[in-house]
């Protein structure tokens, strides 16, 4: 095995187990910015635990967001240590975290700012009406679909164990890691350490969150460092999306801390070049998001102007609460299996620009998907990519 492309590969899960697993958080979502038509930023994996929140951001995926060639993504910027700022927090953070302070200065020292990710985080100047139309067009289409198809027929046997083991269907796996990096097709090209350095002592002040993106990040650059340390991996090397998500499942480094699992049986957790970890490791995180085994995604509902009480169904966004009876009480018309379910509903909109929006209603497993990517279009974007590729499959025809 080539040490440099597979990063973190001696990392034994007794040893990532040990680590400070930091915010639970996601990160900024490739998708994120890419989608300003769809739906406004939101993040990831690592600060959303603590929180049953609403809308909020997630992962980092690099297939997500069209961002410049190979030569815009690795050149260089400036020295990150120019700022005085950053010499203090990495002594400090040597300290904390028990690390070689030498390694972690001369690490630092080699670390660059790239202004081209404080502009990318930074919401749209001029917003786009959010269009799921468009927005799933991106990602339910021919290319993506048959790569899918590739990819669980190539891996059938470690889905299928992957659902018996989590309780998470091997087509909603594939299609988080189809929507997230193509299957492995664009896991990034930005130094991972250059983008978690800017963004944990640039992240740009216009930004409306910025001090807690910032104090996010940080902990991101934290939770990497610690993770190269340990492994004997090269900082230098490593790359990932432009929020410093890492593999084919675009895990932030405090998600691979956490919920990354050997699932191959090696001995080591590689999400860059084992497929059976990456498949494993996002089943795990479902299930550590109380994915419920069994249940639907979402129920179609129909709405009728004049009749449905759209304030009060859409008050908690896409938290599940509402009862069945509650739901339908408020003129959310459901039938079928609807009816019979037992959990918690959400009223989803997805907007279609200048056309009239689209509705579901969400169950707790859809709510369980938008805490990998905190933004509802990404979650029906998953889902749809998940049922297109179960299509195809031949047994599931």
């Amino acid at each position: 095995m080539n040490f440099l492309l597979h990063p973190f590969s001696w990392l034994a899960p007794r040893r990532l187990n040990a680590l400070c697993v930091g915010l639970l958080g996601l990160t900024l979502s490739l998708a994120w910015l890419d989608a300003a038509q769809a739906q406004a930023p939101k993040t990831k994996h690592a600060e959303h635990a603590s929180k049953k929140s609403k809308k909020k951001p997630a992962h980092s995926s690099a297939s997500t967001r069209k961002h410049p060639g190979k030569k815009t993504a690795t050149a260089p910027g400036t020295s990150l240590n120019q700022n005085p700022e950053v010499s203090i927090w990495a002594q400090d953070a040597a300290r904390r975290l028990q690390l070689d302070a030498d390694w972690v200065q001369k690490t630092i020292a080699q670390t660059q700012r790239l202004p081209v990710i404080e502009k990318w985080v930074l919401p749209p100047t001029s917003p786009v009406a959010k269009d799921w139309s468009a927005y799933r067009a991106r990602f339910i289409e021919p290319v993506r679909i048959q790569a899918g198809l590739r990819f669980w027929q190539k891996h059938r046997d470690t889905l299928d164990r992957a659902e018996r083991e989590y309780g998470v269907p091997a087509a909603i796996i594939v299609g988080i890691i189809g929507v997230e990096t193509l299957y492995g097709q664009n896991t990034g090209n930005f130094r991972v350490v250059d983008a978690l350095g800017t963004l944990a002592f640039h992240f740009p002040q216009a930004h409306p969150r910025a001090a807690e993106r910032q104090a996010f990040f940080r902990s991101e650059l934290e939770q990497f460092l610690l993770l190269t340390s340990r492994s004997g991996a090269d900082p230098l090397t490593i790359r990932g999306s432009y929020a410093g998500a890492l593999g084919l499942p675009q895990f932030m480094p405090s998600s691979w801390s956490k919920f990354a699992v050997d699932f191959d049986g090696d001995g080591r957790i590689d999400l860059f070049g084992s497929p059976a970890d990456a498949i494993g490791s996002v089943a795990n995180y479902f299930k550590a998001f109380q994915w419920r085994t069994g249940m639907p995604t979402h129920y179609p509902v129909t709405l009728t102007p004049g009749q449905t009480d759209m304030d009060s169904l859409m008050a908690p966004d896409i938290l599940p609460t509402f009862s069945v009876a509650s739901f339908v009480g408020k003129g959310a018309a459901l039938e079928g299996a609807a009816l019979s379910h037992t959990g918690p509903l959400a009223l989803i909109e997805l907007r279609n620009g200048s056309n009239p929006p689209s509705y579901v209603a969400g169950t707790e497993n859809f709510y369980a998907i938008t805490r990998y990517n905190w933004s509802s279009y990404y979650a029906m974007a998953v889902i749809e990519l998940a049922e297109a590729v179960a299509r195809e499959m031949p047994s599931k025809r």
